[in-house]
């Protein structure tokens, strides 16, 4: 055989057994994608999240797996930053994981979405809310948290029609979830014949908001829509109060973490956020919480108990397929109810929640209470 042929020959023997191998191909496990922020800002929403499916994950090992394996959970951190997204959602591709449970931030979720759907990988987000998500028409993708039209209105009928306000500032930190739950906030407010007296956008890594109060003061707002997340939240109500502003701070799931309340202190007074119900009062949720504390040895985030249904839901539904392909697993997902920690959960034709749990909440004795159930 002449050289440069041999040579060539064999070029194309390693370029196909790297096409091969670039995506993992061992048959001994069944490997899950576990993705969402853990690090920076975001971390104690998101990476309770992870948490909470790695402790699905493990129980359903412990009771022998599915489909004669046992599952793998591959673990990334997206920094809560959409081009780190992109880059762990290519990594997870080529590690061979059959589905996602993730991501957190809807930031990222927007642009790995379209990347697991072209790689024939089936995802679940506990906890990305941003409207425009399920309107891809990605047919496996689902989300275990409603949408941030649910929750701007209940936000909304809560500060116009309980409390009579009329007059509103919105203030976001310019990501998709932040401007997205701001711009159905303040299009529902005029919807109902309020006026939104100032909509603004600030830099996620603001913490001086002294600008952005005075500007509230002046306009004469009556209540303050924050789409933010605890990290600014928390420092904002902090200075509004020391600055005399005591009107109402009203947000969304992103700033519902403990962390709010800490950095906001004795000045967390007039606050009311949207959220899912008390999950730790359901009877079907308490082993989950005990679990998680006996593992981890501390309290869970919000979202922990969102990642563990979103896990129950999709081991549930490949054992149901008999299959862990995507388009059978989803066939699956679209049509059955699924008992979970959380309660029944049931998915319309877009894989959103056919009911919602949206509630508000307030702060009592530093502690966040329902208000309005």
């Amino acid at each position: 055989m002449p050289k440069q042929l041999f040579l060539i020959l064999t070029l194309l023997v390693g370029l196909t057994f790297a096409a091969g191998c670039s995506k993992s191909s061992d048959p001994s496990t069944i490997k899950i994608g576990l993705a969402g922020v853990q690090t920076g800002n975001d971390a104690m929403l998101g990476k309770s999240m992870v948490e909470g499916s790695a402790i699905a994950l493990d129980e359903w090992n412990a009771k022998g797996g599915i489909l004669g394996k046992k599952l793998e959970a591959i673990s990334v951190d997206d920094e809560g930053n959409s081009e780190k997204a992109v880059n762990v959602a290519n990594d997870l591709v080529a590690k061979g994981v059959v589905a996602v449970l993730g991501h957190f931030n809807s930031s990222c979720t927007i642009p790995t979405m379209r990347i697991y759907n072209e790689s024939k990988i089936l995802q679940i987000t506990p906890g990305s809310t941003n409207t425009k998500i399920t309107q891809e028409g990605i047919p496996t993708l689902f989300r275990v948290v409603g949408r941030d039209a649910q929750q701007a209105e209940v936000n909304v009928n809560y500060l116009f029609d309980t409390l009579g306000l009329r007059k509103l500032a919105v203030i976001h930190n310019s990501t998709s979830w932040g401007e997205g739950i701001a711009k159905e906030v303040a299009d529902l407010w005029k919807k109902k014949g309020g006026e939104v007296v100032e909509f603004s956008g600030i830099n996620e890594a603001d913490r001086d908001f002294s600008a952005n109060i005075a500007t509230i003061k002046s306009k004469g707002a009556q209540a303050l829509f924050g789409g933010l997340m605890y990290a600014q939240s928390g420092p904002l109500i902090n200075k509004m109060r020391k600055d005399g502003l005591e009107i109402p701070f009203a947000g969304g799931d992103g700033s519902f973490d403990p962390a709010l309340i800490t950095a906001a202190g004795d000045y967390a007074t007039n606050v009311f956020l949207t959220f899912g119900p008390d999950m730790e009062s359901k009877p079907e949720a308490r082993p989950f919480y005990e679990k998680y504390r006996a593992r981890y040895g501390r309290e869970p985030g919000p979202y922990a108990i969102y990642g563990y249904a979103a896990a129950q839901v999709l081991l549930t539904a490949m054992e149901k397929a008999a299959s862990t392909d995507a388009a059978k697993v989803a066939e699956v997902m679209h049509k059955d109810t699924f008992q979970t920690a959380m309660g029944e959960i049931a998915f319309d034709e877009k894989g959103d929640l056919r009911k919602t749990y949206f509630v508000i909440w307030t702060v009592k004795d530093k502690k966040f209470v329902v208000l309005q159930q």
